[in-house]
């Protein structure tokens, strides 16, 4: 199954890159190098994920990988990743969630 990368999770990623940057640039790619790891093992297991609990749509699933939600769509053709997000942070105070643009 094909990934895409919205704008937004290219961003998000980028951003954890260059936060973990700040103490070391080693560790900042090794972390960002896994988290594209388990993005790529959608491909073959695209229901991997669990349903995103704030969400009433079975497409929208996560992976929790560390501290940070791995936000994706599903489509018959596609995965879609729409974000990354901190886990601490609340989903429902946001104000554009990432599936609504999708």
């Amino acid at each position: 199954m094909r990934i895409e990368w919205s704008e937004p999770a290219v961003l998000d990623l980028e951003g954890i890159k260059e936060f973990i940057e700040r103490d070391s640039e080693y560790y900042a790619i090794e972390f960002t190098g896994r988290i594209i790891e388990m993005v790529e093992k959608l491909s073959d297991f695209p229901n991997l994920g669990r349903k995103v609990p704030e969400v009433e749509d079975e497409k929208i699933r996560e992976i929790v990988f560390h501290n940070y939600r791995l936000i994706y769509k599903l489509s018959d053709e596609s995965i879609l990743v729409l974000a990354i997000i901190h886990a601490a942070r609340d989903l429902n105070n946001m104000k554009q969630q990432p599936w609504e643009n999708t």
